[in-house]
């Protein structure tokens, strides 16, 4: 799918580059005039760009359908896969006898340490 996503842009930006390459109405492009001197005729050119465009808006398109059509059906997959997930069985809920047995406070009537004694210095 990331192959798929980087022709995609790959593509976009040609189609983009593409058009704004194309003569408009107004007589002007990215391209400049077109002088009988150049390699390719203002015809020539404008037939090349026009078969570039209309190629690369199909393989725009189809990448399109292909990248809707492999990403539903890893949805499908993931879908069933939730599905078909085994189901638990429900937990009974704890009755107060199986209770965990509850904490008793401490007496006061608990024995305190002995406070620590000092040694005694000997000669």
């Amino acid at each position: 799918m990331t192959i798929l996503l980087t022709l995609h842009i790959i593509i976009t930006l040609a189609l983009i580059g593409i058009i704004l390459l194309q003569k408009s109405d107004g007589g002007s492009s990215l391209l400049g005039g077109g002088s009988s001197a150049n390699m390719f005729s203002a015809r020539g050119v404008a037939n090349l760009l026009t078969h570039a465009t209309s190629i690369l808006a199909v393989l725009f398109i189809g990448n399109c359908i292909l990248m809707t059509t492999l990403s539903n059906k890893a949805i499908k997959q993931t879908a069933s896969l939730l599905v078909d997930a085994p189901k638990t069985a429900p937990v009974a809920p704890i009755k107060e006898t199986e209770a965990l047995p509850k904490q008793v406070a401490p007496s006061q009537s608990t024995p305190a340490q002995p406070a620590p004694t000092k040694p005694t210095p000997t000669q």
